[in-house]
C-alpha cells in the first residue's frame, strides 16, 4: 500500500470530515472510496465513448 499526501481547502477539508463522521467511517475511508468512483466513472465513460465512435464511424466519416 502507497501512503499518499493531499492539500485541501479548509473548506473541502471540513466538508471530508463531516461527511466522514456522518458515515461513521475514517476520512482515509471516504477519500479512497471517493478516487475509486470518480476512476471508474471515468473509466466507464472513456469506454461507452469508443463504443459510440465504433459504433457511428461509418455515420461520422460519410458526414465530414
Amino acid at each position: 500500500m502507497k501512503t499518499l499526501e493531499i492539500t485541501l481547502s479548509d473548506e473541502i477539508a471540513a466538508k471530508v470530515e463531516q461527511a466522514a463522521q456522518d458515515r461513521g467511517v475514517s476520512v482515509q475511508d471516504i477519500l479512497q472510496s471517493s478516487v475509486v468512483e470518480k476512476l471508474e466513472r471515468e473509466a466507464e465513460f472513456e469506454a461507452a465513448a469508443a463504443h459510440v465512435l465504433a459504433k457511428n464511424a461509418e455515420l461520422y466519416r460519410r458526414l465530414s
